[in-house]
């Protein structure tokens, strides 16, 4: 039981196809029996993803398997502070990971939770009230306003119906409702104007409708599908550390077990060479990678819910910062979806309206410059005023000014405030007395008032319906003839603002009317042009996108007129195209991913356009971020890489699928939350250089001492604690270091390109082949010079330390000088403190010297040592000049 295109049928043909009778509705039986075929009347996941899989999920990163493995062996072998300490760090990183994966399931309960509680239906002939969830195809509904659709339906009456659609389609005003057939098959959700649709609710009027689709059927079925059957791709992040922990995992078995067998070889005990084999493998294995990475993105969140971004899955922190195209919805998020008046034409002059949204301040502008509202602009906002139910308030909570009623009265309201006429002194003096309400065929609506002893009417509405009754007009000179002259005046008025995206409306006036004859023989006062304004910080935010190499696209289902206006304004359309979804469904995948580079704004879309848009985009090998608000955005949301939704405006639909949420509403938060995704995982990469670079210096030094027969210049205690210390404070101090001055003057990272570029590498490999040359000189120096092995073995411990150290300060950047605010990072400073003290503590205390192979080192010592550990910093410094030069390739 379906049709097709229920749109383009009559009422008749529509209620013919499903089974039922458009005056006594369906049988309360034949309800029964179709309940038991279509199934209930509300939105079901359509595979459900267990808490435990979700959990085990977790678990196949490779570097918790491999982290997993190191404690199992640690712990067999004795060490059990080690395989304590990374079984927390695995723990941690585990559940962290689970509870945000958990969470983003649950966007599909968001959408059922906006589903119709209880609906009126038409049953056996009697008006009845019926729980939404046993709505049928073929049900007639009855809707008034405030009520919110419960199922699709086709309107067989509409009685000055308007609805708000914004959730769904995006379009910023309530939509005029009708019962008759439309000609195109094919058009958009937004253009189908005798249709009604679940979720969406009545702001104006009544109407009665039969229902055409239930559940999974209707048009939030779909959109909850899509979230349910879209695959979350992994973030460059993920794959990056996936790929890292593949390779170490490698270079640990082979290095290790060529130094353990060269060790066997040599007639090293078994069980000896084994411990430090696996004292090596921990040194290679970066088991605070897991801890490191989440306590960054978590720290960086905590920094972003400062800048008004909630970030809900941490990964998607650091896609951020590789983002290069962000799809923004226009209302509410480029635009304040608050409706402003702009314009006046009064009197044959026109007048720009200053001020944004609806607080009732701005100024009147004539050629630029401002004046005093002239009586003919006052007596039109009076009129409109007058004219509308709407009123202003201010919102207690958050001072700011709210409307309620229709966005359009209110933005009338708002305009004659700015010129000093309060809606409520305007009431009182003149009171009404009858009203003819507006109608979709009469597209006008008029009110009448008590004006002293006569009555004195007022009617908004369409400039070409309200022209049309007028027979003389207001004039800089007092009332005149309104003649052909004069009527095309205002109708090249009425075209100019239609083409600047305004929506127009026209006021008119009579003296001593009656409800018969209100709406004949008027004088026209006026047009009004208005528009849903730009955020005034979105344009600086856009500019600031565009200085780090980030595009930003406009998608809307709003009009393209509208849409091209918007984004002009804002500086977003400038050689790019306008692009609707009619357009959009004739090209198939392919000619979309080779035309959408070009194209900057989509109007008229589809929840469907706006999924192929961000697949297209994501095609074209861009990170592409989705901002929304609406229903309709949630599938994109859920799509992109990052999906960004609206935490004032937005529905927990769009919350729950997206990866993030402004809690401000401001595009240009966006902004904030890319530079700390940057910085974040600038971090990351800087905590791995250093990480790395001291492995290397680690590893090579081992294996140098072991292929020229030396002895080894370590013991595994040593070495495992050398991996905690730059595993531990200095490296989760990179990790929170302050971000680099010209990181938003960077192109977008390439997720392709791994964290370890050629320059990276190099950078890494210098300061771990000079800590390695070093210390092998110093521990073969110090063993010919006459030193007891626990002294050269101590001194090689302490300087591989102090290198370490000193290669904290130089990895605060892969490019930038470590003479650049060397110490900005004051956590930094304090680990490094902290450690030395520990440090002192390892080679002072007579306790600690048999377990760690320790020796009391004279002052003369630590003089040597830390000559030879400071020779790191120029070395350092030399490669990054030659880095800064593009020696080794580009940075980034």
């Amino acid at each position: 039981m379906h049709v097709r295109y229920p749109h383009a049928s009559t009422a008749a043909d529509v209620a013919a196809a499903l089974g039922t009778d458009l005056e006594h509705g369906l049988t309360d039986a034949e309800a029964a029996r179709r309940l038991a075929e279509h199934g209930p009347n509300e939105l079901r996941a359509v595979h459900a993803v267990s808490p435990w899989a979700i959990l085990a999920e977790q678990f196949k990163n490779v570097l918790i398997a491999i982290l997993l493995v190191a404690t199992a062996l640690s712990a067999v072998l004795g060490h059990g502070v080690e395989a304590v300490a990374i079984a927390v760090i695995v723990l941690f990183a585990v559940l962290l990971g689970f509870v945000q994966e958990y969470r983003a399931e649950r966007a599909i309960e968001a959408l059922r939770s906006m589903a119709a509680p209880n609906a009126t239906a038409i049953r056996d002939g009697r008006e009845t009230i019926v729980p939404a969830r046993d709505l049928v195809p073929g049900d007639v509904v009855l809707l008034r306003a405030g009520d919110r659709a419960p199922a699709d339906g086709r309107l067989i009456e509409a009685v000055n119906l308007q609805v708000d659609e914004a959730a769904l389609t995006g379009e910023s005003v309530p939509v005029e409702k009708h019962a008759e057939p439309l000609e195109d098959p094919g058009l958009a959700v937004a253009d189908r104007q005798n249709m009604v649709h679940a979720g969406t609710a009545a702001t104006y009027g009544r109407g009665r409708a039969v229902v055409t689709a239930t559940g999974m059927a209707t048009q939030f079925g779909q959109i909850a599908e899509m979230l349910e059957t879209i695959e979350t791709g992994r973030t460059p992040l993920q794959d990056n550390l996936d790929r890292l922990g593949a390779a170490l995992a490698r270079a640990a078995f082979v290095i290790v077990a060529i130094i353990v067998a060269i060790g066997l070889m040599r007639g090293q005990p078994f069980i000896e060479m084994l411990v430090f084999g696996i004292a090596l493998a921990v040194a290679v294995v970066p088991e605070a990678l897991p801890a490191v990475v989440t306590i960054s993105l978590a720290i960086g969140v905590r920094r972003m819910v400062k800048r008004h971004a909630l970030v809900r899955r941490l990964p998607a922190v650091e896609t951020l910062g590789s983002t290069s195209v962000i799809c923004s919805d226009k209302t509410g998020t480029l635009t304040r979806d608050e409706m402003t008046v702009r314009r006046v034409f009064a009197a044959g002059r026109a007048f720009e309206v200053t001020g944004t949204g609806y607080a009732p301040v701005g100024d009147f502008l004539q050629d630029g410059a401002v004046v005093a509202p002239p009586p003919p602009v006052l007596r039109l906002l009076t009129a409109g005023a007058l004219a509308s139910d709407a009123r202003v308030e201010r919102d207690d909570l958050d001072a700011g000014w709210t409307v309620k009623g229709d966005p359009t009265e209110g933005a009338l309201v708002v305009a004659a405030a700015k010129a000093g006429l309060a809606k409520a002194a305007l009431d009182a003096a003149l009171p009404r007395v009858h009203e003819i309400p507006f109608t979709s065929e009469t597209k006008r609506m008029t009110t009448l008032h008590a004006n002293g002893a006569t009555v004195v009417a007022y009617s908004k509405g369409a400039p070409e319906i309200i022209l049309g009754a007028c027979d003389a007009w207001v004039t800089a000179d007092g009332v005149v003839a309104l003649d052909d002259g004069a009527r095309a005046a205002v109708q090249e008025a009425a075209r100019q603002m239609a083409g600047e995206a305004l929506r127009v409306l026209a006021v008119a006036e009579r003296d001593a009317a009656t409800p018969d004859d209100a709406e004949t023989g008027m004088t026209f006062l006026g047009l009004v042009g208005m528009i849903d304004p730009p955020r005034p910080e979105a344009r600086p935010a856009i500019e600031t996108c565009a200085g780090a190499g980030i595009k930003v696209v406009m998608i809307t289902g709003d009009h393209p007129l509208t849409a091209g206006a918007v984004a002009r304004e804002l500086g977003l359309l400038r050689d790019g195209r306008v692009v609707t979804g009619a357009e959009l469904d004739g090209m198939d995948d392919a000619a979309l991913e080779a035309q959408v580079e070009d194209i900057d704004v989509y109007a008229r879309v589809s929840p469907v356009h706006k999924l192929r848009v961000v697949t297209a985009l994501q095609g074209c090998g861009h990170i592409a971020a989705m901002t929304g608000d609406g229903v309709n955005d949630a599938p994109a949301l859920k799509k992109a890489d990052i999906g960004i939704a609206m935490g004032i405006t937005g529905t927990d639909v769009t919350k729950e699928a997206s990866a993030m949420t402004l809690t401000d509403d401001n595009f240009a938060s966006i902004v904030a939350a890319v530079e700390e995704g940057r910085a974040i995982f600038g971090n990351i990469k800087k905590y791995l250089m250093y990480l790395l670079s001291s492995n290397i210096g680690e590893i090579v030094l081992m294996a140098g001492a072991t292929l020229l027969a030396m002895p080894l210049p370590l013991s595994a205690v040593q070495i495992l604690y050398v991996n905690l210390a730059t595993d531990g404070l200095p490296a989760l101090a990179l990790a929170v270091d302050p971000p680099e001055a010209d990181l938003m003057r960077r192109a977008p990272r390439n997720p392709r390109t791994s964290i370890f570029t050629r320059p990276v590498v190099v950078l890494m490999v210098a300061g771990g082949l000079w800590s390695a040359a070093v210390n092998l000189g110093l521990f073969a120096w110090a063993s010919a010079s006459g030193r007891s092995v626990d002294e050269a073995m101590t001194m090689t411990f302490v300087s591989l330390v102090l290198i370490q150290f000193f290669k904290a300060y130089n990895f605060r950047s892969d490019r930038h000088s470590v003479f650049d605010r060397p110490f900005a990072n004051r956590w930094l400073n304090v680990s490094i403190v902290w450690e030395l003290l520990l440090l002192l503590v390892v080679i002072y205390l007579p306790i600690l010297h048999a377990p760690f192979g320790t020796f009391s080192l004279p002052l003369v010592d630590w003089v040597i040592l830390a000559a030879l550990a400071v020779t790191v910093v120029p070395v350092l410094e030399i490669v990054k000049w030659m880095v800064r030069r593009e020696w080794f390739g580009r940075l980034d």
